[in-house]
């Protein structure tokens, strides 16, 4: 009777196991990339820059899901202000990064910011984890009366 009940429990642990690995592959979509840059410029209404930025910061945070994350960028000094996945790039400004097709995607990041305020930007980012690119799609929000933009992205 114990060794069916472990037996039980073990069965049990790996079916959670397997259920979270699948929900981990399922991929954000961009409605969800757009819903997440709003809701994080509405923290920023709310409770200010700074504290977001820690919020968005947190790698195990709200802001992080399935695939995708929000990162924000400030359009007066071109640096990463806030990256839960790649912490490293903060305060580096990134105006001047190339994917590999030569696109320099920040750069069209802060023309849409500047320009229409949001929109879509392609280009190649490796995925969490990984070392090659793969072909990704990211959402760009500026935070209105803020001088900065958030993001968050896609892999196709």
């Amino acid at each position: 009777m114990k060794r069916n009940l472990i037996h039980g429990l073990i069965v049990l642990f790996f079916m959670f196991c397997i259920q979270g690995a699948a929900m981990a592959a399922e991929p954000a979509t961009k409605e969800e990339c757009m819903a997440k840059c709003k809701e994080a410029a509405d923290m920023v209404k709310a409770k200010g820059l700074e504290a977001t930025l820690a919020v968005l910061n947190d790698k195990a945070g709200p802001f992080v899901w399935k695939d995708s994350y929000v990162f924000c960028i400030s359009m007066e000094t071109f640096a990463v202000i806030a990256h839960p996945v790649i912490p490293n790039l903060i305060g580096k400004n990134m105006m001047g990064t190339k994917d590999t097709n030569g696109k320099l995607f920040f750069a069209e990041f802060q023309n849409v910011a500047a320009g229409a305020g949001s929109g879509w930007v392609d280009y190649m980012w490796p995925k969490p984890g990984e070392k090659d690119p793969s072909p990704k799609s990211t959402y760009v929000y500026k935070i209105p009366g803020q001088n900065v933009f958030l993001g968050a992205g896609i892999y196709k």
